[in-house]
């Protein structure tokens, strides 16, 4: 593995945006956004609490959740997943075999979720004696709009080359899944002695001089302690922006070289338990898809002391910071803001229009539950949950960007919630939980209840569109038939990866304006394909139709790429399964 010099480190950061681009870094999206009212309606319930959260299909979302006494049932015992059909409200249980406690999810370039990782026991008695571990778990799932569909994994067949818990996931430009970082045993906190400093690819590998196996990560030794469910997101360069604890990189996973990039500002630490939102802001033509990285959120307190030392009250941060991958961005560092409120757990959610929705979270506190911090509100490590939405927007100028949504839950969204964008253009607000397991007479109880987040543009007139193709390769093009509202005479051509969305991280989040060209009678919009594969990863994505002034049409699902499987080594799965222990097999999930 290459290790770097921190000298040798900063001139190649300097080097590498030659890699990204040199562009304005200006981030155009559509050039007005809709104020007005806002609508919050609570509709149905989980069946079990959604800890983990992504939309599958145009009517459907999955929702993970730790193995508990769930009301939902599957197979005779308490379900831990379901498929949530979002039009009617409605859910069936799914039947996961072994603990997705604190997995990751990312989807393949056929449309496959691959989902990963997960808890090594049950921490309750409910029953079950034949499951296996999650640790070391790779689950299936290929959505249906039938309910014929469910997860599928087989530990004798494919596996992760160790155990993981807290790991991310990222799609990479060639349809396969980057599986990063992680915890090999549970622990409020990483250390030496349970951190996973190692990456792994789904489908195996041999690259960098490892067939099929975890490959060494310098950076999760270096971030220890607290970097846990680190952020990862795919460059347009095909290579990957990391973040964790305090510290940031970019990383080539086709060399294994590592090059650091300044470290978050003010000493404010952004993985779990300190956990902050990040996401990349939208790639345009106009900005000629210059990334440039938002972090909200967090916590500067000390990651070494003892767990007794933190609070439910600890203080929280209220810093955004913003940081451009080119040279000149890089060279002047992380540009700092601040939010109306702290925050720590805050969901960053990408809207249609270009904006930013942060909900969820709390102002006080540490995430976990149980752990003995200081002070705790029964089970929950963390105090003062955030009941009112932010929207940020990035175009607007420095100190105008923050607005207050004049709209509030009433439902604590702590530890174990979850947030996405829907198809439909509002939010779903889902899940909560620091307990154990389900409890209800507490302050902070276990939450099934969803809510449904409608921003003011879903209260105007807004474009549809049909004849979507199934799939839109690179470069290509195809030719949607659109009805627009009176008076619409452009607009924009929106793609959207939803994302996988736990713990405040949203996996392999994306949005990507398409060249599209409206005709002139504004009857038909031809788009156009991203250029390459590194824009925008081969893989499922939703297109929005957005006016000039803000208004998106509903999300339709289609895969950017031609559909195709990821490439497949047989021989770094052969060797993945001889050279590691099947653990899941002997590691029973009851105890």
């Amino acid at each position: 593995m290459l290790t770097l010099t921190s000298t040798f480190l900063k001139i190649l950061a300097l080097l590498h945006v030659a890699q990204v681009v040199n562009a304005d870094p200006t981030h155009v999206g559509p050039r007005s956004s809709v104020n007005g009212r806002w609508g919050l309606v609570q509709e149905g319930t989980s069946g079990v609490s959604a800890m983990q959260l992504a939309v599958v299909t145009d009517t459907k979302a999955i929702v993970f959740d730790k193995v508990e006494h769930n009301p939902l049932t599957v197979d005779g015992h308490p379900a831990w997943a379901a498929e949530i059909d979002l039009p009617s409200r409605t859910v069936r249980p799914l039947n996961p075999i072994s603990n997705t406690f604190c997995a990751t999810g990312s989807f393949l370039s056929n449309g496959t979720m691959v989902h990963t990782a997960g808890n090594p026991f049950f921490e309750v008695d409910i029953g079950v004696t034949d499951g296996i571990s999650g640790t070391q778990s790779v689950r299936l799932f290929t959505p249906c709009d039938d309910a014929s569909c469910d997860l599928i994994e087989d530990p004798n067949v494919r596996r992760l080359t160790s155990r993981r818990w807290y790991t991310t996931s990222a799609r990479l430009e060639d349809g396969s899944v980057f599986i990063y970082g992680g915890s090999t045993a549970n622990g409020f906190i990483t250390n030496a002695t349970i951190n996973n400093p190692t990456y792994e690819f789904f489908p195996p590998k041999n690259i960098n001089g490892y067939n099929g196996v975890q490959i060494p990560s310098q950076f999760l030794l270096d971030t220890l302690i607290a970097n846990q469910f680190p952020n990862v997101l795919v460059l347009p360069d095909g290579n990957l922006f990391i973040a964790a604890n305090q510290q940031a990189m970019i990383f080539n996973w086709k060399t294994n070289t590592e090059t650091r990039l300044p470290n978050i500002p003010n000493g404010v630490r952004i993985s779990y338990p300190f956990s902050a939102g990040l996401t990349m802001l939208p790639l345009t033509p106009e900005n000629n898809f210059t990334p440039e990285i938002l972090t909200c959120g967090g916590a500067d307190l000390d990651d070494s002391l003892a767990t007794g030392a933190y609070s439910s009250q600890s203080p929280t941060s209220n810093q955004c910071a913003r940081l451009v991958l080119t040279r000149q961005g890089i060279a002047a560092g992380w540009k700092v803001e601040h939010m109306p409120q702290n925050r720590t757990m805050v969901e960053l959610i990408l809207l249609p229009d270009g904006r930013v929705l942060m909900v969820n979270g709390m102002s006080t506190g540490v995430g976990g539950y149980g752990t003995g911090v200081f002070d705790m509100i029964n089970e929950s490590n963390a105090d003062h949950p955030v009941f009112t939405p932010l929207i940020y927007d990035p175009n607007a100028a420095p100190g105008r960007r923050f607005t207050v949504a004049p709209i509030s839950s009433k439902i604590p969204r702590m530890y174990h919630s979850t947030a996405t964008l829907i198809p439909d253009g509002s939010i779903l607000l889902a899940g909560s939980n620091p307990n154990s397991d389900v409890i209800f007479n507490v302050t902070y109880p276990t939450e099934y209840r969803m809510e449904f987040l409608s921003p003011p543009y879903m209260f105007r007139p807004r474009p549809t569109f049909t004849g979507l193709p199934a799939t839109l390769d690179y470069g290509a093009t195809a030719t949607v038939n659109v009805n627009l509202p009176r008076g619409t005479r452009s607009v924009t051509a929106v793609l959207m990866d939803l994302g996988f969305a736990t713990h405040g991280v949203h996996m392999d989040q994306r949005l990507v304006h398409l060249r599209s060209t409206l005709s002139r009678d504004g009857k038909t919009l031809r788009i156009t394909g991203p250029a390459n594969p590194r824009i925008y990863s081969p893989g499922p994505g939703f297109l929005f139709i957005v006016t000039k002034d803000g208004v998106p049409s509903e999300g339709k699902r289609f895969l950017i790429g031609t559909g195709a499987q990821p490439p497949v080594d047989q021989g770094a799965i052969e060797n993945l399964l001889r050279a590691t222990e099947n653990l899941n097999s002997v590691a029973p999930l009851k105890h």
